[in-house]
């Protein structure tokens, strides 16, 4: 296989006493979705935001593109930042704003981005995630599936490489987990971002990835095709994917 896009080599991270990652090892490769599993409360999401940037490890080294992201310049990390997207739990949209303000947002923050040249990016992101005519509307007159798109649409403004979705479901029903899992896919092929997911949408999940990666106990127990885990002999493993209590296993 490739270089990975992005590589965890022995990362370390704790809150005062609690120690979360205890030395993660982990591949993501371009241009796939790669699925992060593991119980509620393990550190998937404090794995995801050492990616972004949001928290940096005690130890270890994560690189990206094959340079280790501790030895760049404060201008390479702020480039390397502009490659990622944030796609939040709940969407995180503003109700006090628009959806093309919402929409409209990461560019608006972005200082020289012309006007019209916003506005014809957001018009575009309307039109490719079929939500045309809905501009003027506000978050809280949307359904929740509505509320997915325009979040999508908010994440791909910027044109990432990368875009880390941390739960993307949560609150949904299953008929519109479903249709938010086939968004994702079907966007992640048309746009050819790396997805990064965090989530607990067992074994729906695994339709829309190439890669799953398993945290436990601090570190990646797991790290392969989805059909691989599925034919997984580890007890741990196999407890979770089939909803068992792990805490016998431990």
């Amino acid at each position: 296989m490739t270089e990975p896009l992005i590589e965890f080599r022995q990362v370390f991270k704790s809150f005062g006493s609690n120690a979360v990652l205890k030395g993660v090892d982990l591949k993501i490769y371009r241009g796939q979705v790669t699925t992060i599993i593991g119980k509620s409360g393990i550190g998937k999401s404090v794995l995801l935001k050492h990616i972004i940037g949001l928290l940096e490890p005690d130890a270890g080294t994560i690189f990206f593109y094959g340079h280790p992201l501790d030895a760049m310049t404060r201008a390479q990390r702020r480039d390397l930042k502009m490659k990622f997207s944030y796609m939040f739990q709940g969407t995180a949209l503003f109700d006090s704003m628009t959806v093309y303000e919402n929409i409209a947002l990461p560019l608006a923050e972005k200082r020289g981005f012309p006007k019209p040249e916003i506005k014809k990016r957001v018009a575009e992101k309307l039109e490719q995630l079929e939500l045309a005519g809905m501009e003027d509307k506000y978050p809280s007159q949307l359904s929740g599936g509505m509320k997915k798109r325009v979040a999508m649409a908010r994440a791909l403004i910027t044109e990432p490489e990368i875009v880390l979705f941390d739960e993307p479901t949560t609150g949904l029903d299953p008929i519109r987990k479903n249709a938010a899992h086939n968004m994702i896919a079907d966007y992640q092929r048309r746009f050819g971002f790396t997805g990064v997911l965090v989530s607990h949408d067992i074994p729906d999940v695994f339709r829309i990835s190439q890669r799953v990666a398993m945290l436990d106990d601090g570190k990646i127990i797991f790290e392969g095709s989805p059909e691989q885990l599925q034919n997984s002999s580890n007890e741990i493993i196999r407890a979770f994917i089939q909803g068992h209590d792990l805490s016998n296993l431990e």
